[in-house]
């Protein structure tokens, strides 16, 4: 297992799949010549980065940082997006996140039964360790 966060989210994923179809047919476009695609590819990847940004707003990317190590896996949401993050300039377009201390402490994150769980969850090896 991975000892880092590195920010897979259902945002970042939902994005990065978007923004390769955009790159796709933007690539078939210039490679064809056809300005039809080429404005095609430019259009996706512009809603990609919308898609992203929306996704992010509504709890399913992450704050700036490393985020606790119990919110690390892909389906956990940030009920403390609805304030905005604190250093997030996505969430200062939004108009998000300019009050003090917004988006400071622990991120607050869905499990999977849906309860709300705000923390580092204990290590694999330490849990087994406790037993």
């Amino acid at each position: 297992m991975s000892q880092y966060d590195e920010g897979h989210t259902v945002a970042g994923w939902t994005g990065t799949g978007i923004a390769t179809v955009g790159a796709t047919v933007l690539g078939a476009g210039i490679c064809l010549v056809s300005g039809v695609l080429i404005l095609g590819g430019l259009g996706i990847l512009a809603a990609s980065a919308l898609v992203t940004w929306a996704l992010h707003l509504a709890g399913w990317g992450k704050p700036p940082g490393v985020r606790p190590r119990g919110a690390w896996r892909m389906g956990a949401r940030d009920l403390t997006a609805r304030d905005g993050h604190a250093e997030c300039w996505g969430c200062r377009l939004a108009g998000r996140g300019r009050r003090a201390g917004a988006g400071a402490g622990a991120m607050a994150v869905t499990g999977a039964s849906g309860a709300v769980t705000a923390g580092v969850e204990p290590e694999p090896a330490a849990a087994e360790a406790g037993r």
